[in-house]
């Protein structure tokens, strides 16, 4: 195991390296999200005004509650189904070489920094990565 310097935050990762393993990257990831559109907006709004609200008058208001959830998820489920979405795996073209080289400099920059308690290395890193973050996001 080896401490990976990420440069993100003052917490370091461990790194376990295993070899003879073989990882494919699937290039069709699905996920789940909830129809909302007009139209289930419109159904979810009329079933809540149909529902009869008065039978949860009870003594209990942990009774009251679990009726009133077990009810509004009944609508809430029926009204906007998840539908499955089929998500295809992106390159990111706009990771470009200087970037790579900057965020590694930035690393290094880093380490130098935490290992010493200079305010002016301390004040070239926050430059560093307040322009680095200024690249990235041009």
């Amino acid at each position: 195991m080896n401490p990976l310097y990420n440069g993100l935050s003052d917490h370091d990762a461990q790194i376990m390296t295993l070899s003879n393993i073989k990882i494919t990257v699937p290039r069709k990831v699905f996920s789940y999200t909830r129809r909302t559109d007009s139209n289930s907006i419109d159904e979810f709004t009329f079933f809540l005004s149909s529902e009869r609200w008065d039978v949860f008058l009870e003594e209990n208001i942990n009774v009251i509650f679990n009726k009133f959830l077990n009810t509004y998820l009944r609508i809430f489920y029926a009204s906007f189904p998840l539908v499955k979405i089929q998500n295809s795996f992106k390159p990111r073209p706009w990771i470009t070489k200087g970037i790579r080289i900057s965020c590694t400099n930035k690393r290094k920059l880093y380490l130098i920094h935490r290992n010493r308690n200079d305010p002016h290395l301390k004040e070239h890193y926050k430059k560093y990565c307040k322009i680095l973050n200024m690249v990235i996001w041009a």
